[in-house]
């Protein structure tokens, strides 16, 4: 891509709620290019995101390690996971508007890419690599922690997703491992519901909704885990 390119007043306002100010913007508008909008003259973000996944696994690991000095392996490798897995880079993107910003070929578009949590968490790694190209590590560093120090805060001692938690606590009564039941899906097909029912072997349900089949499976596995943890 051909330096000297100059960002458009939403990517300004984007960078503004990001906390950084590109000298080389051709990064950011790489980084905010998604692979069906790409050509030779327009690269996209996937190079990127590789990149960015590795810096932003490095910040977290070396966060955790300091945020609590008496935690194990055991403990913080959890705790890892869930900082650095797509789901929470698209939450965090989300919380900036990314998705208003990200270029998108015509069929993510029509498909509603914007809202996709592949998309957005992809392009929020994207998005720290091209931080860290631009300013360097400290840089990049300072980023990650505006925008993941509450999590890093409220991580759970035991960050181990959901639906795993559920299935050792079933295995600890000899129980087979919870069903995942698909009970309606709604909506339109670029921006479904799903209804997820969670099931134990003892006779113990929950249900929950989100906008893919993973998150409402985890979503009504941490509702079942709440109920028998209040029982």
């Amino acid at each position: 891509m051909a330096k000297g390119l100059s960002l458009s007043a939403e990517m300004i306002a984007f960078a503004g709620r990001l906390g950084h100010d590109f000298q080389r913007p051709e990064l950011l508008i790489r980084a905010l290019t998604h692979a069906s909008a790409g050509s030779p003259v327009r690269p996209h973000n996937q190079r990127l995101e590789f990149l960015g996944d590795r810096v932003l696994g490095l910040v977290m690991a070396e966060a955790l390690f300091s945020a609590d000095r008496k935690a194990t392996e055991g403990q913080l490798a959890p705790r890892f996971n869930a900082l650095v897995r797509k789901e929470t880079c698209a939450d965090v993107a989300r919380t900036i508007d990314l998705g208003a910003v990200l270029r998108l070929g015509r069929s993510e578009m029509i498909s509603g890419g914007r809202r996709k949590e592949a998309l957005l968490g992809d392009a929020m790694e994207a998005v720290l690599a091209a931080v860290y190209l631009d300013a360097g590590l400290e840089a990049a560093r300072a980023v990650i922690l505006r925008h993941w120090a509450q999590r890093i805060d409220q991580v759970d001692a035991d960050a181990r997703d959901a639906k795993t938690a559920l299935q050792e606590w079933a295995q600890g009564r000899g129980e087979a491992p919870p069903a995942y039941v698909e009970i309606a899906r709604e909506g339109p097909p670029h921006a479904p519901v799903f209804t997820i029912e969670v099931r134990t072997e003892g006779g113990l349900s929950a249900r929950a909704e989100a906008g893919s089949k993973r998150a409402a499976e985890q979503a009504a596995a941490k509702m079942l885990l709440d109920q028998v943890s209040a029982a």
